[in-house]
């Protein structure tokens, strides 16, 4: 890993991070903080800057990384890889296993599989006494979630930067909402982290794909336009 440059472009992505934690108050002195894991390049991005930006910033909170074992599911486990950078990077950790019913269909579709590791995950963070449970998802999904649910559901809305849950007792944030997908391949490349994937069996065939792939056909040079402009009609309609 190059860590010179890995530090300049953590410190340039950390800008848009903070800037959606102070305006949407995401994080907060005293906090203890979940981040849901999965093995791709979002998820570990968010970990790695949350990490690096407890050394920048005046509030104090920790860090669980949370990863769910999907075995269950016909997954591989990803433990083996993602246990040592835990470690490399010093934060608590935990593994949480996808309970699934005996009767549930497999492969899980799109709603199913989102709704059971979320499920665990929520668990597991009220069980370790974490207050918030950090998502990376990040601009790009904003884009993609805002226009399923206009084509497929006649709503103009996206996903929440911030949403509490249980009367206020774990609220959901998301730090990277204005950070591009882009970017956090770069990040990703720079770290020189293993490629992880469980390799969705209908990665290539949901929704959400033909979305990806309709944007990338038909945005071109205007993606970004597109992409600020969905963002400000959503917002808008939907303020925070």
């Amino acid at each position: 890993m190059d860590q010179l440059a890995a530090d300049k472009l953590t410190f340039y992505l950390l800008k848009n991070v903070n800037k959606a934690i102070r305006e949407f108050d995401l994080i907060a002195d005293g906090d203890r903080i979940a981040v849901a894991v999965s093995g791709g390049k979002d998820s570990r991005s968010l970990l790695h800057l949350l990490s690096a930006r407890q050394r920048t910033v005046p509030e104090k909170y920790q860090l669980t990384a949370l990863h769910v074992e999907a075995e269950t599911a016909g997954y591989p486990s990803l433990r083996p890889f993602l246990e040592p950078w835990f470690r490399e990077l010093r934060v608590d950790y935990a593994f949480v296993p996808l309970d699934l019913r005996s009767d549930e269909a497999k492969p899980l579709d799109c709603f199913r599989c989102s709704w059971n590791r979320r499920k665990a995950l929520f668990l597991k963070a009220h069980a370790l006494g974490c207050n918030k449970l950090a998502m990376g998802h990040h601009a790009d999904d904003a884009l993609h979630t805002a226009l399923l649910n206009l084509f497929y559901s006649g709503r103009l809305e996206t996903m929440a930067p911030r949403l509490e849950f249980f009367d206020g007792k774990i609220v959901l944030i998301r730090p990277l909402i204005y950070t591009e997908e882009r970017q956090l391949e770069r990040l990703d490349r720079v770290l020189n982290l293993p490629p992880l994937t469980e390799d969705c069996p209908l990665k290539n065939t949901s929704r959400r794909a033909w979305i990806k792939e309709w944007l990338h056909q038909s945005g071109g040079s205007d993606y970004r336009r597109i992409r600020r402009n969905v963002w400000r009609a959503t917002r808008h309609r939907n303020p925070p």
